[in-house]
């Protein structure tokens, strides 16, 4: 696609719509961006000026530049003449009906109208749509600008083209999509992380670890290999010559006795306090801000060397 005067529009710029902002700016896109809040304009251009040094070391696409985004409360205006419209309101089912209804107004009825969401299902979302058969699921990792993943899928009514459309465009950009062929609560990748939430917050309340600890176990045990590998990849790894038939055979006795023991997810709020004060001891005497900075600085490093490996997938 050239993308010379080649329009995205991006609808609703809180921190992912304005995350995607960036990123299809970074991308040589021109962007109209749509907000109704006050202020938003301002909080959008400030967070691209911020943002920009990080995707100016991922690398910039030809023509890429912040002068390329344009800012209206008129989602109308904003969709009009779209090749690609992201959708990033608050996850409420009535406002994403009257936002796709707004959007469906102005957009040509072959574009395609990707939601942010996190929760709401596309086949909710679409439920009321002219054209619902364009709706998908485009829901990224924050910030969107920088973690490259991005789940891709249809509702009911969605068409199948239209999902492949939608992973080759996302793919295009420098993203990697991967395909949801089912519609389930949370998707893909947050399920995947609850799951280690639950045990994580079950073990603080059993006693078994504090909060720094866990964030230890993970940031310098396994997820080092996860950053680089994917779990089942890593089990065939680690099963040795056997690789992931040898291992789970070896250790699926023991593993299916780990996971009978695995903690629930609290039924109450009451566990919040808890987990809020032990995040607090643990950033105790250090600049959260300059934590963020350097853990962007060493997350474009790594995507930078994982993308200059040819078998890493």
């Amino acid at each position: 696609m050239d993308r010379a005067n080649t329009k995205v529009a991006v609808v609703g710029t809180g921190v992912i719509g304005a995350g995607w902002a960036v990123h299809f700016l970074a991308q040589g896109f021109d962007v109209t961006a749509t907000d109704p809040a006050p202020g938003a304009e301002a909080r959008l251009r400030e967070w691209v000026d911020a943002a920009w040094p990080t995707v100016m070391a991922l690398g910039l696409a030809d023509g890429a530049s912040k002068d390329r985004l344009s800012f209206t409360t008129d989602v109308a205006q904003a969709v009009r003449d779209a090749v690609f419209i992201q959708e990033s309101g608050p996850e409420r089912l009535q406002v994403k009906h009257a936002l796709i209804e707004a959007i469906e107004s102005a957009a040509r009825a072959d574009v395609i109208i990707a939601s942010s969401s996190s929760g709401l299902s596309v086949s909710e979302i679409q439920a009321r749509a002219t054209h619902p058969e364009r709706i998908v699921l485009g829901h990224p990792f924050n910030p969107p600008h920088l973690i490259p993943l991005v789940e891709v899928g249809g509702g009911q009514l969605t068409s199948a083209g239209n999902v492949t459309r939608a992973m080759a465009f996302y793919a295009s950009t420098g993203k990697k999509p991967i395909r949801i062929h089912k519609e389930v609560k949370g998707h893909i990748a947050n399920r995947l992380q609850v799951a280690l939430w639950q045990e994580a917050i079950s073990l603080v309340q059993r006693g078994v670890a504090s909060v720094e600890d866990i964030d230890t176990a993970i940031s310098y045990g396994p997820g080092l290999r996860w950053a680089l590998l994917g779990p089942f990849v890593n089990l065939h790894a680690s099963g040795g010559a056997g690789g992931i038939t040898h291992l789970l055979q070896h250790l699926g006795a023991s593993q299916r006795e780990w996971a009978r023991d695995l903690g629930k997810y609290p039924e109450t709020d009451d566990y919040i306090e808890q987990l809020a004060q032990g995040v607090e001891d643990e950033l105790e005497g250090h600049d959260f801000a300059a934590m963020l900075r350097e853990r962007d600085e060493l997350l474009v490093q790594l995507i930078a060397a994982k993308a200059s490996k040819a078998q890493i997938p």
